[in-house]
């Protein structure tokens, strides 16, 4: 493949693509027939770095214009990060809102039904490169997790849905100050720690000015940093809504688990220890402890054998999930990696190995496939 690198001009925001859009290694950030939805999108492209097989552009001039193909899971993952930020940005506008909420709310549901091994590791591998987008990632990740457990509790449909449009419009008023602070690892002045703690009820303002009258979404919105006893904010009162407990317990968990420039993230068995720990016997602690796993996938471990491996897919167990070696036990790249059940005891799971750099720059395509090369299905082991 010889690839061309793009530029702006080449670009129409808002249309669809008429080609696959690249990194300089040939991996796919856009498919073809799908949108870059912003200026802010198309600035982040370029400053990747963006580029085309020289075969489709020459097909293109040719008048030879081949059939859109559905976009792989990992590439529709990255579009609904951007198609939140647009989302959030233009809520103030109010117009079309609800309709565009719906569409982003359906996207989450659709990704995470496909495939939740995927979208955990999503949630896990977090890379600095992302982080001044860490506001709206954040809002997705919890809003797929708040799907997940919903689910796991038998909430009905309808509800999972509120669930998740309440986590991607929690913070719909702090979005660029949680990113500026993610990127810059300053602490927050006088006036930011009054936007922060004011930003539940900020946010609900603005979706009812935005026409949302769903009552359990706004309540959920507005209490997700109240605690039960009145220790939260920014109200503190004492009896909290269902669904606003599962948000704040979703929305801690994982800020205890994201990276900060100033800081690493924390272990997830340390994370999922503390939150058991705040609510020991809790069926909603219990259903994300579960949901999420010992091991979940996006996490690096070292197996009994010595290999290097991450996780890709959630066992029988807690504890035996399905993982792809990476490394052996010198540190000797694998050619090829090779998947792994840990439920036999040559590849059980022996530590978390905490330095993460050996994955920057893996592409998730690595282990989860592209065209139709998702689900459980696709991974199973052959040792």
């Amino acid at each position: 493949m010889q690839l061309l690198k793009l530029v702006a001009e080449q670009i129409q925001i808002g249309a669809h693509l008429p080609f696959h859009v690249r990194n300089s290694e040939g991996g796919l950030l856009l498919a073809r027939g799908q949108m870059v939805l912003s200026a802010t999108q198309l600035s982040a492209l370029l400053e990747r770095g963006m580029y085309a097989d020289q075969e489709e552009l020459l097909a293109l001039e040719a008048g030879h214009t081949p059939p859109a193909e559905p976009p792989p899971l990992t590439t529709r993952w990255s579009q609904a990060v951007w198609s939140l930020d647009t989302l959030l940005k233009k809520l103030a506008e109010g117009e079309h809102f609800i309709g565009s909420c719906e569409e982003v709310s359906s996207e989450v549901i659709a990704l995470a039904s496909e495939d939740g091994d995927l979208a955990l590791y999503q949630a896990v591998r977090q890379e600095q490169q992302q982080l001044r987008l860490y506001g709206v990632s954040h809002s997705l990740h919890v809003a797929t997790l708040c799907w997940m457990v919903a689910r796991r509790l038998a909430w009905s449909e309808e509800r999972q849905r509120i669930a998740v449009k309440a986590a991607l419009t929690m913070n719909a008023s702090i979005i660029e100050l949680q990113g500026a602070f993610a990127v810059s690892g300053l602490r927050p002045g006088a006036a930011q720690r009054e936007q922060l703690r004011d930003h539940p009820e900020e946010a609900v303002k603005r979706l009812r000015r935005a026409g949302i009258q769903d009552e359990e979404w706004l309540m959920a919105v507005a209490q997700h940093h109240e605690q039960v006893g009145g220790k939260g904010y920014p109200r503190g009162v004492s009896e909290v809504e269902e669904m606003a407990q599962l948000l704040r317990l979703v929305d801690v968990f994982l800020a205890k688990i994201s990276p900060r420039i100033n800081r690493p993230a924390l272990e997830i068995k340390t994370a999922a220890r503390q939150v058991y720990e705040q609510g020991p016997g809790d069926p909603m602690v219990a259903s994300l402890i579960k949901e999420f796993g010992m091991y979940p996938p996006g996490e690096l471990v070292r197996l009994a054998n010595g290999d290097l491996a991450v996780v890709v897919r959630r066992g029988a167990s807690l504890t035996s999930p399905i993982v792809m070696a990476l490394a052996d036990g010198m540190g000797r790249l694998k050619p090829n990696f090779i998947s792994y059940d840990t439920a036999k005891p040559e590849y059980k799971v022996v530590g978390v190995e905490a330095d993460k750099r050996r994955l920057i720059g893996v592409p998730s395509e690595r282990f989860y496939g592209l065209y139709g090369l998702h689900g459980r299905d696709h991974l199973n082991p052959t040792h």
